[in-house]
């Protein structure tokens, strides 16, 4: 609503920005860290993807959901918090760059991983479930800002109705019993 009787466009949250963006740079450290470790064998990644498979399994998965479709699963719910974050963190006509430049951090470490880390296997089919999760990320947080604004919009309009409506003059109860008598109220 950035129309001239309104008065200027008000300024980005910059509480929302400083937010999103350092828990952007929080969980970018915590999945470099996680997809650049030489290797997860100390960690026991092999150990936590069998119990979640049994778990799984237990609750009714069938068996051909294995360790591959883990992988892929766990890959998007990786990217997901990412791809919202950055888009929080981007202007509002920007949010959409989170969906070109996570898929290309996306194959960035895959390529490193390729290249630089012997213990790590690189594969597109991480690039491609680690975009997955960046889009949806990126989507749900736009889908939030499009909430919000249009509850915003709302709120605005409606202070501006009633700040129209406490200016306008009163009625004094003679003219309004006026009014009555003659059928135009």
């Amino acid at each position: 609503m950035a129309n001239s009787s309104h008065g200027p466009r008000p300024p980005r949250s910059r509480a929302r920005v400083a937010i999103a963006t350092t828990l952007f740079a929080a969980y970018l450290a915590i999945v470099l860290w996680v997809t650049m470790t030489p290797s997860l064998d100390g960690v026991g990644v092999d150990t936590v993807a069998e119990r979640v498979l049994a778990v799984l399994h237990r609750l009714g998965v069938p068996d051909a959901f294995g360790y591959m479709e883990l992988e892929f699963v766990a890959n998007v719910g990786m990217f997901v918090p990412l791809g919202f974050l950055l888009a929080l963190a981007l202007p509002g006509w920007g949010w959409w760059l989170a969906l070109i430049a996570l898929p290309l951090l996306s194959a960035g470490i895959e390529w490193t991983q390729g290249e630089f880390l012997a213990g790590r296997v690189s594969d597109v089919r991480d690039i491609v479930s680690n975009s997955i999760g960046a889009w949806l990320g990126a989507l749900c947080a736009a889908g939030l800002r499009a909430i919000v604004h249009a509850r915003d919009r709302r709120v605005v309009a409606r202070a501006l109705w009633e700040r129209d409506r406490a200016r306008r003059p009163r009625r004094d109860p003679d003219q309004t019993q006026v009014l009555d008598t003659l059928g135009l109220r």
